[in-house]
């Protein structure tokens, strides 16, 4: 089997990935007689806005969050993981197949990567739920941070020493680094926490373009979120107001940021990279302290 022949088919997947979420929300809201037009243009631009930003590595459930209770889309809170994963979900399956596609990455570390950040979320599910929520998103929150500051410490000291473009994947120890990793990484998904930034630091730290991880890290989120997509829209916890408007609107943000990615130089890249792990990590610290504070009261 060709690597061609690898690739279309990962396509084909997605495509047809797609195509039955589209149908399962159609066919619920029928059965329910759900309004599928409801608040439409409310979700189109928070879709917009917060897919953007996710294809850009910052992620969506903060600013989804933060939106939701502005706009008072989702009015309870516990609907809100329900309606997020189905919101997003065929915006994250857009990113992951437009990236395949745009960026030429080694079929083996995609698919090996996938796989293990998947195992790890099936694992997760179970190990992670008696973990300290709080002193993981501290430890993941600080390491972020000392990546992101060993990243300017490198560009300030070897500026000419940089990521290289004509590297398309892992090999050898970094593979079977590459692997573990991202089965860590699966497991913390099942926690809430997202594997963007994570997987850029990771690449831009075995001093390959942050751009390989694009298609790498889309296609992990698209696989982990399909996992449950069936379950939430079944399950009665999805606040379905503007849910169509994000789905319309998040693929046009993807679409914008796709754009912009492809026409940024490799340097500017290092520099968007910088900038998420810092904004990441401070957002999980925030998170933690949060937590505590609320926890003392």
């Amino acid at each position: 089997m060709t690597n061609r022949m690898i690739l279309h088919g990962i396509q084909g997947l997605l495509v047809l990935i797609i195509i039955a979420i589209l149908s399962m929300i159609v066919g619920y809201a029928r059965k329910e007689r759900v309004n599928l037009k409801e608040r439409f243009w409310t979700g189109f631009w928070i879709g917009y806005v917060t897919d953007l930003l996710d294809t850009l590595g910052i992620g969506t459930f903060a600013t989804t969050t933060t939106l939701f209770k502005v706009t008072k889309l989702v009015e309870d809170d516990r609907k809100i993981p329900a309606t997020m994963t189905t919101a997003h979900i065929i915006p994250v399956l857009v990113e992951a197949l437009l990236f395949i596609t745009i960026v030429k990455v080694d079929l083996v570390t995609l698919v090996a990567m996938g796989v293990a950040a998947f195992s790890g979320a099936y694992a997760g599910a179970r190990v992670t739920q008696h973990w300290n929520t709080k002193m993981v998103q501290q430890i993941l929150g600080t390491l972020l941070i000392i990546a992101a500051g060993f990243m300017i410490f490198r560009m300030l000291t070897n500026p000419g020493a940089g990521l290289t473009d004509q590297v398309r994947g892992l090999t050898g120890g970094k593979l079977v680094l590459g692997i573990l990793f991202d089965f860590v990484v699966g497991m913390l998904m099942t926690m809430g926490l997202g594997n963007y930034a994570p997987e850029l630091i990771f690449f831009s730290l075995m001093g390959i373009s942050p751009a390989v991880a694009l298609p790498v890290m889309m296609l992990n989120a698209a696989m982990i979120m399909t996992a449950g997509s069936k379950q939430f829209i079944e399950s009665g916890r999805v606040s379905w107001p503007g849910v169509t408007g994000i789905i319309s609107g998040g693929v046009l943000g993807v679409l914008t940021a796709a754009i912009f990615l492809t026409h940024l130089d490799i340097n500017k890249l290092k520099v968007l990279v910088i900038v998420i792990a810092i904004y990441t990590g401070g957002m999980l610290l925030r998170s933690s302290f949060v937590k505590t504070i609320q926890k003392n009261k």
